[in-house]
């Protein structure tokens, strides 16, 4: 049992407000709150947290006290974009989201091409890293535009995937099936000392009803009756990766995931997919911050049913909950069947809106910061009269 004698430790780890808030703006607005009413009564950490998806760049990246680099890459279609990741030079690690490069934000939804479409921008962003003396990996990879297999990203690692007559097959799923020989002779040598930790919450395998093509292949583009014809490409690249690597790994969990990035990772880079949540909260130390602490508070912008089912605030929960924490969440809005994420492991959660609004002045980052603190203070107001009483 933690020893109550000494000052009472919260450990503040809240996920995004998506449009409003980044991680640690919404955890020190927590703290201010907190500290209008018993600041000095109380060891406060705030640490940045993200699901491995949109934003765990920059929460592991500012974690972990790295740096941005920010870097030319070839996009989704061929024309150049500005791909940011994290560098934390320590640790010779290099933090990524594959959406920077090969991203379906990056595109006119009107204009998605599964035919050509590359993460051939991802590799030019590992290989930036790479020669900048990275070599510990930790990757996002969703939100892709791409169903390409992962071929893009190797190929500006080095590999070659030629065709029958030798020459190197066009970018894009609909060249699959066209590729007879891989090569790795230019792969620099440096690849081979990098490790890959890949955020991926999907359990997809590669190829079939629930793989690739099927599932997330009409996001990017594929149309009802192409799903069967990229699918069979997919299966005919995969079986040639298979003879390359000796190894397959088309039906393990997260193969699918990206349009077949995981594939690629899992069978050339001998990467490793880990749940998103686990991933992150290992990286940032927060269960070394949990053996010590009190109270856990989370949060995100919008707690509901789906919240429980292993988003950010639920994650925290679990593992605070392994060491007797109590937990609290916030969130911009909630609905009533947010009270499954009671069940969850979080004892109270407290919507910060606090007046009739649009959603869009809810959203402002002036009025959210506000909301958050002013929610914190009542709340440990509350906690204040409560002890109080005892």
């Amino acid at each position: 049992m933690k020893d109550r004698e000494k000052m009472a430790k919260i450990v503040i780890a809240v996920d995004s407000f998506k449009g409003s808030m980044e991680s640690l703006e919404a955890g020190h607005a927590v703290k201010r709150g907190i500290e209008r009413v018993c600041g000095e009564e109380m060891q406060i950490v705030v640490k940045p947290v993200a699901d491995g998806g949109e934003g765990t760049m920059r929460a592991v990246t500012e974690g972990l006290h790295g740096a941005y680099v920010s870097v030319n890459v070839t996009g989704p279609f061929g024309t150049e974009v500005q791909a940011a990741y994290g560098i934390v030079k320590a640790k010779k690690l290099a933090v990524m989201e594959m959406a920077e490069a090969a991203g379906i934000t990056l595109v006119d939804r009107s204009m998605l091409n599964p035919a050509s479409a590359t993460t051939y921008g991802v590799g030019e962003m590992i290989l930036d890293a790479v020669k900048r003396g990275c070599r510990d990996f930790i990757l996002g990879i969703g939100g892709s535009a791409t169903t390409d297999g992962g071929v893009g990203m190797l190929s500006a690692l080095g590999y070659e995937f030629l065709d029958r007559m030798g020459k190197p097959v066009l970018p894009g799923a609909f060249s699959l099936d066209q590729i007879e020989t891989i090569r790795s002779d230019r792969v620099p040598a440096e690849l081979r000392e990098c490790r890959f930790r890949v955020a991926c919450d999907v359990k997809n395998p590669l190829l079939g009803e629930q793989g690739a093509v099927y599932v997330y292949g009409p996001q990017k583009g594929v149309k009802e009756e192409e799903r069967e014809l990229y699918d069979r490409k997919m299966a005919h690249y995969a079986e040639k990766v298979i003879v390359f690597t000796g190894k397959d790994m088309r039906t393990q969990e997260g193969a699918g995931a990206a349009g077949g990035l995981g594939f690629a990772l899992l069978s050339c880079l001998n990467a490793v997919l880990e749940p998103g949540i686990s991933l992150v909260l290992g990286v940032l130390g927060l269960e070394e911050e949990f053996r010590t602490a009190d109270l856990v508070i989370t949060g995100e912008g919008r707690m509901d049913a789906q919240t429980a089912m292993g988003k950010v605030p639920v994650g925290i929960a679990k593992l605070a909950k392994k060491y007797g924490c109590g937990v609290l969440a916030f969130a911009g809005g909630v609905t009533r069947d947010a009270t499954a994420c009671n069940e969850a492991g979080i004892d109270a959660f407290f919507p910060i809106v606090r007046g009739v609004t649009t959603l869009d002045e809810a959203m402002q980052k002036e009025n959210a910061v506000a909301n958050m603190e002013d929610t914190a203070e009542q709340v440990f107001r509350a906690l204040s009269m409560e002890n109080a009483l005892k």
